[in-house]
């Protein structure tokens, strides 16, 4: 029995050290990168039971991936494996003021791609499962993936599972008509919403006059038990303020505000719904913002997809604690 399964494809990613350019690189760093994995490692190293679920090509690139799943304790046994197609690999380029920073996919055709109905065997994995989370990536890398996606959507909730869902678009893998199609039918499945304010006006064609009255507008108009909004002011390519909002049965909480240098960007809103599924899933939606907040405010700091701050560092900065070295 897990506390939380994810369900999405994850890619090599590799990053040009010391801020330079793809044209330039000699060499680079490579990490595992995708957003239901990462849900899975972080909620696994805060303490929760995971599992990850994907369509994954059987040779080296694709069990370096399990690799550092399992390195989190994370299970991948129930990884769909293929002999054909490919893994995705994405190129995270560093930029700092005034060059942003930039992401090139090199991901079209992968095995997640390919991944359809019937391929992943549901019934006994969800069993006395808490959480289902998969984002808006998943659906669209295309038709087959979004009837999967479905497909795992409403086994979940015949499964007594809640379901969480980041909207996540990206511009790269469709357009937001295309999003918008696929996905408002499968918010009737989704009990949770993690957006932003800009994400939510592409894919579910709502707005407001603030981000709270954004978070009502959806949680009235798909019944949801919790919208959660997160909240970037970009100061410069590395400092940026960070916090979020959640609405939750006509209540609006709201937490501080973190000020956060960047090492790498990669993985906020990840981190950000990991630390909410661990505090709501361990207490409340009050504990589920702070500890969501809290944790991508920290996620900033690491280099990588993957959250690799411990619980006690978590609940130290929700304390107050400062940055002094810590002897």
């Amino acid at each position: 029995m897990y506390d939380v399964i994810t369900f999405g494809e994850t890619m090599v990613r590799l990053s040009p050290p010391n801020y330079r350019r793809l044209e330039h690189a000699n060499t680079f760093d490579q990490n595992a990168g995708g957003a239901e994995m990462s849900v899975a490692c972080n909620v696994s190293r805060l303490g929760l039971s995971t599992a990850w679920v994907s369509r994954m090509t059987d040779n080296s690139m694709g069990h370096f991936i399990r690799n550092k799943a399992r390195e989190q304790g994370v299970d991948t046994s129930h990884i769909v494996w293929t002999k054909e197609d490919r893994v995705g690999i994405y190129f995270v380029e560093f930029g700092a003021s005034p060059r942003p920073s930039r992401v090139v996919y090199d991901r079209a055709n992968s095995a997640m791609c390919k991944v359809k109905p019937g391929d992943v065997d549901w019934s006994e994995m969800l069993k006395g499962a808490k959480w289902f989370y998969t984002t808006g990536i998943t659906p669209a890398l295309s038709p087959s993936a979004a009837e999967a996606t479905l497909e795992a959507l409403k086994m979940a909730k015949a499964a007594g599972c809640k379901v969480a869902c980041d909207l996540n678009y990206r511009a790269r893998l469709w357009t937001e008509d295309e999003a918008h199609k696929v996905m408002e039918p499968l918010m009737e499945y989704v009990d949770v919403l993690i957006s932003t304010e800009e994400d939510t006006r592409k894919v579910l064609k709502i707005t407001g006059d603030s981000y709270q009255d954004v978070a009502r507008k959806l949680a009235e108009k798909f019944n949801f038990e919790a919208v959660c909004i997160t909240i970037r002011t970009d100061l410069s390519v590395l400092r940026n303020n960070w916090t979020a909002i959640v609405y939750s049965g006509g209540k609006v909480y709201e937490d501080r505000t973190y000020e956060v240098e960047i090492i790498d960007r990669v993985g906020a809103g990840d981190s950000f719904a990991s630390g909410f599924l661990y505090g709501y899933t361990t207490g409340d939606i009050d504990k589920g913002l702070r500890y969501g907040n809290a944790y991508a405010a920290l996620e900033h700091s690491i280099p990588g997809d993957i959250n690799w701050c411990t619980l006690q560092e978590l609940e130290n900065l929700i304390k107050g604690g400062g940055t002094r070295i810590s002897r």
